[in-house]
């Protein structure tokens, strides 16, 4: 091991350093006139090196010597409140220094800042979150002063400095104007393009060419600087694989890149040919990449290790046979000699216990305990049952009594902490360890039992998962004397249990530790072997009594030797951080516990006092000594106290665990010239479970101290962490296993982890075991040096397997808490876990931050601990979060509870003010991006009717028959409160309007803008009369005139209407101030108000002569925010008619109830022409009243014993919510819907399985028959493919694998499997309909249950698109496509939709075996990520189910990122919680990473009338800025 060598500083030297110090820690001298006074007492005693700074040639043992000065400057700054400063190292914030310049230069990461709402930010200022502009000065270098601490002068250019610098690692630049910046106008969209492209690009290109994060280049793209100066950025190809820089649509950015590389890419984009027989490979796995170990990695080279065998257990002739022997012995002949004193909180003795007062009382207690509960008969507790131990931390007399009482009646104690509310972090698992060791009776003090929160009765009511408990007090006044003639039974140390130890594990599960008798008493022998302890010394106890290494000295062992303990409870530590030193002064103490955080504290407060003399102690026992980090608070507390009188060899740090008890501990030696060890580890090293002395990198070192030997009569040895014990090479890290009498047995209850824990054999390398007899895992890594003494490096709770390698939570802390400015996060406020994402574990860090700091501060520390980990472990945060201050669960004892902060982080409700996550940059397990392979050619596959060995996906729905008089407006029964009669003289007065007032020619256009009503289909036959041609337009909102109109406007303009009719309101409305600052009202066509119709009748009808003419327009405005306009000619019209009356089984004697837009697609179909075609009666109920009375349409169906019903999602939708909890009234109402028997949702994407089953449950206990409900589909080309109808089987549902679907394929899976999604049948095939499945590249046709796109061919597809802008061309394909091969004849429609056919078991109406068809979504909705296809609904359903507070989600891609808008129902405090929930979510089901989550209000998202998403509307709405999110986070 390289020993450090200590440099020599004279006395004086020491002394004024050491006063220096405290001026610093003052604040009564600047760290630069620290620093200066510094170098220049300590210059003459430094080893010269050349030139500024370390030179790196210099041997590493000089490099950072760990001199009186640099580990003394480690207590620069008290913090009030601080918990402890383990974590504290010189040479650490050095290496963490070096670590960021280092990363600097390299210029590696740019991280976007989150953009907050201003309600989030707290005390901050707008340039706080929006990054400021660089225009108002550029880039300078010098700025970052040294240790790149900003100065407060510079404000708030830093960050944007920084994360300029962070990309560009320019060396040359001009200076910093600090004048204050203006924030960047541009919004989300350029702030992401800014920063995520990792180059400033100007405002102008926002939306052109936005920059692509998901693919790499090699190359140096050029982009020009606002101010004219051109940087090169270089993308470091960190992850990924190397695709080219390009924007969606495949542009390269900055479009020059070189010819070579171009090539490159050319070629790589050339089809290979596969060989034949990888056509009929249909299965396939997506396989996770493994991480591959490096090959060049260290490994470890040692030979195997021996165990390692502690002194000799020297039995002395008069060691008491037990420890409550012990305690009588003493108690009978030294009553009066002092046991253990008590401190008060101003630090005066509270109260002495004697040893006789403690073996009478115990007595008491004992005998009390045994006879007073319960009767004689059935007393309460017998010799052997487990008793709760409940003492607070201040009062370790009344603990002694109790335990001791306990083992004198042979009861086994299990101390516990005090439950402060029902609902103590934690304190759950505690009650499961008492129920599990069937605890009855709770011992506990009078103070403790006046302060146990009560009911209003008084009683101690039950804590949350705590078994019913008795509380007994053991104070003597309540407790009566025992009888002269009784005794306890003082029995030789046995087998039987002496006490219970809890330990909470990693998961935050509390386990016991039972340790026997014997083991108890070999314990306290081999403790007073090794600390030399004698009777009557005296020992200062700062730790926790009731635990650990507290109990061991401070309770047991102490009693053995009749020394006497002077306890100092941590609320007095609290206030005076001195007392400890001050007790040991003012009682000569001999000994010392303490922990490496009472060091600190005391080295922070040394300057208030003079007179410190601890020449007394022989020993200080440091608790905690196995912490890697405790060697910093040794060296500084040595020196600065030993020209105090404390020895070096004092200092014993010890390692112990709540299994194996005390595992080693330094001996204190008087022999002051052999140093102590010292280990000098490379992290990079340990990462692999591997000890490499030093480093090349200098930077990532970790020095270790020895905790001493084994213990006297152990076998100590180290095993591999995982697998089979098998024993560690010598330069190998792994778990000490102890085998000793003195350990604990098992854990309580649990035979099966007692057995992993308690019972190892290790085994060498031919696998025979070392010893007969077994070990105990400690749960401490580490290595036996040479000597045989014993170095740890961490626990094994602390251990992050991350790709492979180790990483220790307490070095990821000490590099976190190294991060200039040191001020920002609360020291011991910090912590560090891993999550399982992805098969592999991430690692989170949430800290809490001072309640000052601004959202600036707080995201330049986040960026630069995330390249400090990133530089000194190698490793990337997954998630880094920021809460405020003090609101981290708490342990009792004031540490952060790790396991519940794990668990509030997972279940969201953590509630932090920052988060940073870094998805792109951990997660490097994705599966390979999908490479498409080139289709199959025709000569490979037709063969009669099958496709590739499959049936031809195609199916049909069953003959039309003849068509009927084609006279629409004929036939007569009343359609609501208009009969046929009455509609047709309307219609016809609408007609003479239309030619007088209108002067319409044949053909013209009219836009019928009209509410949902019967003024509506009065009009379209109005028109149809007239020989116009309708198309039915949504009126405008009157609430919302701004957005509704100009779509209105839209509308009108693009179907080139020659005039619009519509009621007098909304005549109104257009010339309303509002309506006209949206759309100027001398643009309109002539208006015509149909409320006063003229009186006479047209002088005659309008024939079609041709009945391909135009009958009527169908306009509507797609998911991705396209208007597009379908042509419906007459005999379309009709066949439409006659499909949905056979379907359904319409008739005249038929009532339908029909709640749905009219305004276009089915909706519109059903509304207007189908009562009149078949002469049914119609019962319409616009879905804008339900928003006024959600059970309107189900209230009219059950009235008018409705058997057919349609609706659309969002009707069902209002229903679901809005009923839910009133079916029971509705029920009393009387309504009634047993007699539906079709309740079809009118729809034009998959169907949304999870709202029907819902709503079909919810009503079903008002009669409604599940089979009733199923869903159509129809889309722009064919306005209804599928609808469910009368006759005919069921719909079905099948369960597909998701992740073949991304490859377009299907694969059946059964249901609750993983990664399946459900897909039900989307209704029937209509008569008249032919479907077929056709690749949708090559054209070709597909085979049954294959991917593909759905094509149709009918009488009622429509005849084309209507558009104005000239690109029928373009569009035409979709009407008339041909199959490449097959049946190349038919003309079919292309949908736009996925889906496939599935020939079922099922028979349909003509006896023949029913084809289903499944739509899957549609191809313009449809995400090409990671060259897969992903359909948004999947991932969105994925982050509704997150968390509770998401209400809807829509997610879309911007450049190759994929996007997620979250709805937020909750406050805003929520909304940080659910950027790692979202991420985790979509990594974990769909292997993708989110690159920006924005969480926004309810109702943010846009939907259309259909209740569909209009996801590209969002879009665009956030890259204009127009959202007011209440957070975005941008992932790195």
């Amino acid at each position: 091991m390289a020993d450090r060598d200590t440099l020599p500083l004279p006395l004086e030297v020491r002394d004024r350093l050491a006063e220096l110090e405290l001026e610093l820690s003052e604040g009564d001298i600047t760290q630069k006139g620290y620093e200066k006074k510094r170098s220049k007492l300590i210059g003459a005693f430094l080893p010269k090196a050349p030139g500024k700074g370390m030179d790196p040639s210099v041997p590493h043992e000089r490099r950072t010597p760990v001199t009186p000065g640099s580990s003394s400057r480690y207590h620069r700054r008290r913090s009030s409140g601080s918990r402890d400063e383990r974590y504290r190292s010189d040479v650490h914030t050095e290496a963490v220094q070096a670590a960021l310049a280092k990363q600097k230069e390299r210029g590696k990461m740019a991280v976007p800042m989150p953009s907050k709402r201003r309600s989030l930010v707290v005390q901050s200022s707008m340039d706080a979150y929006t990054p400021p502009d660089t225009s108002s000065g550029s880039e300078e270098e010098g700025s970052m002063q040294g240790e790149g601490t900003p100065t407060s002068s510079q404000g708030s250019i830093n960050m944007e400095n920084w994360i300029s610098r962070a990309i560009h690692g320019s060396t040359t630049s001009s200076t910093t104007s600090s004048s204050s910046t203006q924030s960047g106008g541009s919004g989300a969209a350029s702030r992401l393009a800014d920063v995520m492209g990792q180059t400033h690009l100007g405002k102008s290109e926002n939306h052109s060419t936005p920059p692509d994060v998901t693919g790499y280049t090699t190359d140096s793209i050029q982009v020009e600087r606002p101010q004219g100066s051109t940087t090169a950025s270089r993308a470091t190809p960190k992850y990924g694989n190397a695709e080219l820089m390009e924007t969606g649509d495949g542009v390269p950015v900055g479009g020059r890149v070189s010819a070579k590389i171009q090539q490159l890419v050319n070629t790589l984009k050339r089809p290979k040919r596969p060989p034949l027989r990888e056509f009929f490979v249909d299965d396939f796995e997506e396989l996770l990449e493994v991480q591959q170990p490096d090959p060049n990695q260290p490994k470890a080279e040692g030979a195997q290790m021996l165990a390692m065998r502690g002194e000799q257990l020297g039995v002395v002739t008069n060691w008491p046979p037990s420890l409550e022997a012990a305690l009588q012995r003493w108690g009978t002949i030294s009553p009066k000699a002092p046991c253990l004193t008590t401190m008060d909180t101003n630090g005066k003795p509270l109260y002495i216990l004697t040893y006789g007062k403690l073996w009478v009382r115990s007595m008491k207690v004992a005998y009390n305990i045994l006879h007073k509960l319960g009767n004689k008969q059935e007393p309460m507790v017998r010799p052997g049952d487990r008793v709760a131990l409940v003492f607070p931390n201040n009062d370790p007399a009344a603990f002694m009594v109790a335990f001791y009482g306990c083992l004198l009646a042979e009861l086994v104690p299990v101390p516990i902490e005090v439950p402060l509310t029902r609902k103590d972090a934690g304190s759950q698992q505690i009650g499961f360890l008492l129920g599990s060791c069937g605890v009855t009776v709770a011992l506990t003090s009078d103070a403790c039992h006046k302060g146990l929160p009560k009911s209003t009765t008084g009683e101690i009511p039950q804590f949350k998962g705590w078994p019913k408990l008795l509380w007994f007090v053991t104070e003597s006044k309540h407790l009566s004397k025992p009888p002269r003639d009784w005794f306890p039974h003082i029995k030789d140390a046995n087998n039987d249990t002496a006490y219970i130890e809890y330990k909470t594990c990693k998961d935050g599960s509390v386990l016991g530790v039972t340790v026997m008798r014997i083991a108890l008493l070999t314990h306290c022998q081999a403790l007073t072997q090794s600390c030399g302890y004698t009777e009557a010394e005296t020992i200062v106890n700062v730790l926790d009594f009731k635990k650990d290494v507290g109990l061991w000295h401070g309770i047991l062992t102490s009693v053995m030797n009749m020394m006497h303990v002077i306890s100092i409870p941590y609320s007095l530590m609290k206030v005076n951080p001195l007392s400890w030193i001050q007790k040991v002064c003012q009682y000569k103490a001999k000994v010392a516990c303490v922990k490496s955080r009472d060091m600190h504290w005391a080295l922070v407060a040394h300057k208030d006092q003079r007179d410190v003399n601890l020449s007394s102690l022989r020993m200080l026992v440091v608790a905690d000594g196995s912490n890697p980090w405790s060697i910093s608070s040794c060296d500084a507390f040595l020196n600065v106290f030993q020209s105090k009188g404390l020895k070096p060899e004092v200092i014993c740090p010890c390692a112990s665990s709540p299994e194996a008890l005390t595992v080693a501990i330094r001996r204190p030696t008087d022999d002051s010239n052999q140093p102590p060890g010292r280990g000098v580890l490379s992290m990079q090293g340990l990462s692999h479970g591997v000890i490499r002395v030093d480093s090349e990198e200098k930077l990532s070192v970790l020095t270790l101290q020895d905790v001493g030997t084994a213990m006297p009569g152990a076998l100590m040895c180290v095993v591999k962490p995982d697998g089979v014990s098998q024993l560690c090479k010598t330069d190998e890290i792994g778990e000490l296993c102890v085998c000793s009498v003195a350990t604990g047995t098992s854990y309580y209850g649990l035979s099966g982890m007692t057995k992993n824990t308690f019972e190892v054999f290790p085994m060498n390398s031919v696998g025979a075991p070392i010893s007969e007899y077994p070990f105990t895992r400690t749960g401490l890594l580490g290595f036996v040096g040479p000597g045989g003494l014993c170095f740890i490096a961490g626990k094994m709770d602390g251990l992050m397997v991350v790709g492979g390698r180790r990483h220790n939570a307490d070095d990821i802390v000490a590099t976190a808490l190294a991060v200039e400015p040191m001020k920002f996060v609360y020291r011991g406020r910090i912590a560090v876990f891993s999550i399982t994402v992805l098969h592999d574990e991430r690692i989170v860090v949430v800290a809490e931050q001072r309640p000052d700091s601004t959202e600036e501060d707080s995201f330049q520390w986040m960026s630069r601990v995330l390249q400090a980990i990133d530089g000194i472990h190698q490793v990337g945060v997954y998630c880094l979060a920021l809460v405020p201050s003090n609101t981290l669960p708490k342990t009792p004892l004031g540490g952060i509870h790790l396991s519940e902060t794990k668990q509030l982080f997972l279940e969201g409700s953590l509630h932090p003010c920052n988060v940073l996550m870094c998805p792109h940059t951990c997660v490097t397990n994705l599966p390979k991006p999908r490479q498409k392979q080139p289709e199959i050619g025709p000569a490979s596959v037709m063969v009669g009717n099958l496709v590739s060995g499959k049936r031809i996906a195609q199916a049909s729905g069953r003959d039309l028959g003849q068509m009927e008089d084609n006279d629409q407006a004929r036939k007569g029964t009343i359609a609501s409160s208009l009969s046929c009669v009455q509609l047709h003289k309307r219609a016809e007065k609408i007609a003479t309007m239309l030619a007088e007032r209108g002067h319409l020619q044949d053909g013209d256009h009219v836009a019928l803008v009209y509410p949902p009503g019967i003024d509506l289909i009065a009009a379209f036959y109005g028109c149809l009369y007239a020989g116009c041609v309708p198309i039915t337009v949504r009126p405008p909102h009157p609430q919302n005139i701004a957005t509704t109109l100009p779509t209105v406007k839209m509308i009108v303009e693009v179907s080139r209407s020659a005039c619009m009719m519509t009621t007098a309101v909304i005549c109104k409305l257009l010339r309303s101030k509002e309506a006209s600052a949206a759309v100027d009202v001398r643009t309109w066509p002539p208006v015509l108000d149909t409320d006063d119709l003229p009186k006479k009748k047209p002088p005659l009808l309008y024939k079609p002569s041709n009945p391909d003419t135009l009958a009527y327009l169908d306009f509507s405005v797609s998911t991705t925010g396209m208007l597009a306009g379908v042509k419906m000619s007459h005999t379309a019209t009709s066949a439409f008619c006659r499909s949905i009356k056979l379907q359904c089984e319409l008739y005249p004697s038929r009532e339908v109830a029909i709640c749905l837009d009219p305004y276009c697609g089915l909706g519109f179909v059903i509304w207007c022409l189908c009562s009149v075609y078949s002469g049914h009666q119609s019962i319409l109920i616009p879905p804008s009243e339900l928003e006024v009375n959600p059970a309107l349409w189900l209230l009219a169906v059950s009235q008018y014993k409705v058997r057919d019903t349609f609706c659309s999602y969002s009707v069902m939708e209002l229903c679901t919510k809005g009923l839910g909890l009133q079916t029971e009234s509705l029920k009393s109402r009387g309504l009634d819907l047993s007699r539906v028997r079709t309740c079809v949702v009118v729809a034009e994407e998959r169907p949304r399985i999870a709202l029907t089953q819902s709503f079909s449950k919810l009503f079903k206990d008002l009669g409604l028959h599940p089979r009733a409900v199923s869903t159509s589909f129809g889309c722009r080309v064919n306005l209804a493919v599928c609808l469910q109808g009368t006759s005919g089987p069921d719909p079905t549902t099948v369960y597909v694998d998701m992740r073949a679907l991304r490859h377009d394929r299907v694969r059946l899976v059964e249901r609750g499997s993983p990664h399946s999604l459900p897909l039900m049948e989307s209704g029937k095939i209509l008569p008249g309909v032919r479907i077929i499945i056709a690749n949708p590249e090559t054209k070709g046709p597909l085979g049954d249950s294959h991917l593909g796109e759905i094509w149709v061919c009918s009488g009622h597809n429509a005849s084309g698109y209507f558009t104005v802008y000239g690109d029928e061309a373009l569009q035409s394909d979709h009407f008339n496509s041909r199959l490449s091969f097959g049946d190349t004849q038919t003309i079919w429609a292309r949908t736009g939709y996925l889906g496939f056919l599935r020939r079922t078991e099922l028979t349909d109406a003509s006896g023949e075996r029913h084809d289903a068809l499944y739509v899957v979504g549609a191809l313009d909705e449809a995400m090409e990520l990671r060259g897969m296809r992903y359909h948004p609904i999947d991932i969105e359903t994925s982050v509704i189910r997150t968390h509770k507070s998401i209400t809807e989600c829509a997610v879309f891609t911007w450049t190759n990122l994929l996007v997620v808008v979250v709805e937020l129902d909750g406050s805003e405090q929520e909304a940080l919680d659910l950027v790692p929930l979202v991420t985790n979510v979509v990594l974990e089901e769909h292997y993708l990473i989110v690159g920006v989550v924005v969480v926004v209000d309810i109702g943010v998202i846009p939907i259309n009338s259909r209740g569909e998403k209009q996801r590209m509307h969002l879009r665009d709405g956030f890259l204009a800025d127009q959202l007011d999110p209440i957070y975005v986070a941008y992932n790195m």
